[in-house]
């Protein structure tokens, strides 16, 4: 059975670079692996995703350009580099793992990290 663990969380000042890790453990078979976040009193929001099989990428319009997915299929981990952070991106950053490639669906991903904190002063 898959599980992710995320690190890199913390706190930075807007305009400050972060990069989140997701380690996973267990063979992934899972066809995509996401970046989600949520916010206190907001919904889940879909931040980026990779394709496992040939690392392609997708974004949510309000970081395009600033951030950035990656995996490392060698140490089986998934990373989100985040650029030009900004106050609006404090969140709680999951990880997440599944069959299908969306970021407008949590539903789809069937295992989850347990989060990784991001605040980002102005």
């Amino acid at each position: 059975q898959v599980q992710l663990a995320e690190s890199g969380g913390g706190s930075v000042q807007a305009g400050g670079s972060l990069r989140l890790s997701c380690a996973i453990s267990g063979y992934n078979y899972n066809r995509c692996m996401a970046w989600f976040r949520q916010a206190p009193g907001k919904e889940r929001e879909g931040v980026a995703l990779i394709y496992t099989a040939d690392s392609s990428a997708r974004y949510v319009t309000s970081v395009k350009g600033r951030f950035t997915i990656s995996q490392d299929k060698a140490k089986n981990t998934v990373y989100l580099q985040m650029n030009s952070l900004q106050a609006e991106d404090s969140a709680r950053y999951f990880c997440a793992a599944g069959p299908v490639c969306t970021l407008f669906d949590s539903d789809d991903y069937v295992t989850w990290g347990q989060g990784t904190q991001v605040t980002v002063s102005s």
